[in-house]
C-alpha cells in the first residue's frame, strides 16, 4: 500500500469589516486613563491606588510593529466607559459568532480548492478563544457546511492552528480522513485587557481555515506538507485564568488575570531561542538547508521576535520577502497569523520551493509545518 502524503490544498481567510488604528485606540485608552486618575485623585494622592500613564502611537508601534487591527466590534472597544466587545447575545437556534466567522473562511478555503462539503471528512476548530465549552464551535461549523464524518475543537492558544494541522495531516496518512478542514476563527479582543497599557493594542480579531487533504485529491496548485513538529514546555509567563471554574468566587470576577496577562520580556527570551532551534532541528531532520528556506510565514506575534528568529533560521537578517508581515494591519491575531501569512503570501512562489509555517505562543508551545509547492 502506497504511503498517503497530506497536503494543503487551500486556504482561507475572513476580515472583519471594522479596524482600529494605533491612533484612535490610543485616544480612547488615554480618555480611560484621565477618567480613572480624576475618579481616584484622592487615592492616588494618597499612594493607595497607582496613578496611569498614557499611551501613544509610536510607543505601540516601536514595541510591536502594528499599526491597526481588525475588530468584529469597534465602538464599544473605544469607549472609555467600556473597553471590550459588545454585542446582542445569540440565542441557541442561532449561528454563534465565532462559528458564523469560522464558516466564512471555510468557504472560501472550498471556493479556492474547488471542493463541495460534501467532499470534506472532518472539521477541527483549532483557536484559543473558545465561545462555550460546548457543544464544540466544530460541530456547529460542521451542521452549517452539511459536513458528514466527525468534528471537534482544540485549544493550544496561537499555536492551535498549527496543532490542527499535524492533526489533520496525521489523520490523513492513517485513513481516517481524506479531506479535513482545519477553522481558527479569533476573536481576540474578547480575551485582551484594553485597560493595560502594556498590552491594550496587541490583538485584533479574524478567522482563517485550511483545507488539508490527501494528494490524489487535490487540485494541482498545492502545497505538500514535508514534515511537521510540535513543543510544548509549561510556562506561567503567558497566562488568561478565566473560566467557569476560576470565575466561581465572587472575588474572581472581573479581576485581571481572567484577561490575557503576559511577562512579555521573559517571553521574548525564552521562547525566541526555543523556535529557532525547533524550526532549524526540523530542518536537519527533513535533510533540508534551513538557510535555504524560500520563506517563513511566522506568527504574528512582535515584530522584533519574528525578525531574530528569522535571522538565527536563515543566518541572516531577513527581508520582508523571505518574512512577511501582516502584524502591521492585523495585529496578533493568536492562531490564525501565520496562516494569514501563508494565505497573503504564497501565491507567488515556484515550484518546488520550500517554506515553514510557524506558531508559537502561550504554554509555550510551538509548531512547525514545512511545505513544498507542487510541481
Amino acid at each position: 500500500m502506497s504511503e498517503i502524503i497530506p497536503v494543503i490544498s487551500a486556504t482561507g481567510l475572513y476580515t472583519p469589516p471594522e479596524s482600529i488604528s494605533n491612533e484612535e485606540l490610543v485616544e480612547s485608552f488615554n480618555a480611560y486613563v484621565a477618567l480613572h486618575n480624576a475618579r481616584h485623585a484622592a487615592e492616588i494622592a494618597a499612594g493607595t491606588v497607582q496613578e496611569l500613564a498614557p499611551s501613544s502611537a509610536e510607543f505601540i508601534e516601536k514595541a510591536s510593529g502594528i499599526k491597526s487591527r481588525f475588530v468584529m466590534a469597534k465602538a464599544p472597544l473605544l469607549d472609555p466607559e467600556i473597553m471590550a466587545p459588545r454585542w446582542r447575545e445569540r440565542s441557541n437556534d442561532e449561528l454563534s459568532v465565532l462559528a458564523e466567522i469560522g464558516l466564512k473562511a471555510a468557504q472560501d478555503a472550498l471556493q479556492r480548492a474547488g471542493r463541495l462539503p460534501r467532499d470534506v471528512d472532518a472539521v477541527l476548530c483549532a483557536a484559543s478563544n473558545m465561545e462555550r465549552p460546548y457543544p464544540a464551535m466544530a460541530i456547529e461549523i460542521q451542521h452549517a457546511l452539511g459536513i458528514e464524518g466527525f468534528a471537534f475543537d482544540m485549544n493550544v492558544a496561537c499555536s492551535s492552528a498549527t496543532f490542527g494541522i499535524q492533526t489533520a495531516a496525521d489523520f490523513i496518512r492513517a485513513g481516517h480522513a481524506r479531506s479535513v478542514l482545519v477553522v481558527s476563527p479569533e476573536i481576540c479582543t474578547g480575551h485582551n485587557n484594553m485597560k493595560n497599557r502594556d498590552s491594550h493594542f496587541i490583538f485584533g480579531d479574524v478567522a482563517t481555515a485550511v483545507l488539508v487533504e490527501a494528494r490524489d485529491m487535490a487540485p494541482a496548485d498545492h502545497w505538500e506538507i514535508v514534515g511537521t513538529r510540535l513543543k510544548t514546555v509549561f510556562s506561567n509567563n503567558i497566562r488568561n485564568n478565566f473560566g467557569f471554574l476560576n470565575c466561581a468566587s465572587p472575588e474572581g470576577i472581573g479581576q485581571p488575570d481572567k484577561l490575557f496577562v503576559q511577562e512579555g520580556r521573559k517571553v521574548f527570551k525564552e521562547v525566541v531561542p526555543m523556535v529557532a532551534s525547533m524550526i532549524v532541528a526540523e530542518a536537519e531532520r527533513l535533510g533540508i538547508e534551513a538557510a535555504a528556506l524560500r520563506r517563513l510565514w511566522l506568527h504574528q506575534a512582535n515584530q522584533g521576535m519574528n525578525r531574530l528568529i528569522a535571522q538565527r533560521v536563515l543566518g541572516h537578517e531577513a527581508n520582508e520577502d523571505e518574512s512577511p508581515t501582516v502584524l502591521d494591519t492585523y495585529g496578533n491575531t493568536s492562531s490564525a497569523g501565520s496562516v494569514i501569512a501563508f494565505h497573503k503570501h504564497s501565491g507567488d512562489l515556484a515550484a518546488g520551493d520550500l517554506g515553514v509555517i510557524c506558531s508559537f505562543g502561550a504554554g509555550y508551545s510551538a509548531g512547525t509545518v514545512f511545505v513544498r509547492k507542487a510541481a
